[in-house]
């Protein structure tokens, strides 16, 4: 079916007005499609990566090879989700210029991350056009120091 927006009513959860391209932190949560924990497992406290899980790692950790102006605070992947802080800087980075090199905001940021890594999820595991992630992704707006340190905890 076909967008209608009369008839399909997609509410945004972002804050209006808000620009997620400015400098500041992010706390995200990023989950997987219908919540399946393909990502690893809980094994005597700790997360065993699946071979799935280990690809997203592998794709988190180099959003800062493409997005000069992003770098990456903690993060955890869980087997059905990740959680990660992102910090968006007004200053590039100098040096070897990366592929995306101007400014991006969250939003892509993170489309960016899940596109890359579903395709090459699906293209090892030779299931095109196989859902990864669950639409969207919740984030909180790290306001102050306080705000980060209780995130990190």
């Amino acid at each position: 079916m076909k967008y209608n927006p009369d008839i399909h009513h997609r509410r945004s959860i972002r804050l209006k007005e808000y620009d997620y391209s400015q400098a500041g932190g992010y706390f995200v949560t990023i989950c997987a499609k219908n919540q399946k924990p393909i990502f690893g497992n809980i094994i005597s406290g700790k997360i065993e990566l699946s071979d799935i899980g280990k690809i997203i790692n592998r794709f988190w950790i180099e959003i800062p090879d493409y997005f000069n102006n992003v770098h990456l605070g903690q993060y955890i992947i869980m087997p059905n989700h990740l959680h990660g802080i992102i910090m968006i800087d007004i200053n590039c980075r100098g040096g070897v210029t990366p592929p995306l090199q101007q400014k991006r905001a969250l939003g892509q940021v993170i489309g960016y991350f899940k596109y890359r890594s579903t395709k090459y999820i699906n293209k090892i595991h030779r299931l095109p056009g196989r859902a990864i992630w669950q639409r969207n992704y919740y984030e909180h707006i790290i306001r102050n120091e306080d705000d980060l340190k209780q995130v990190r905890e």
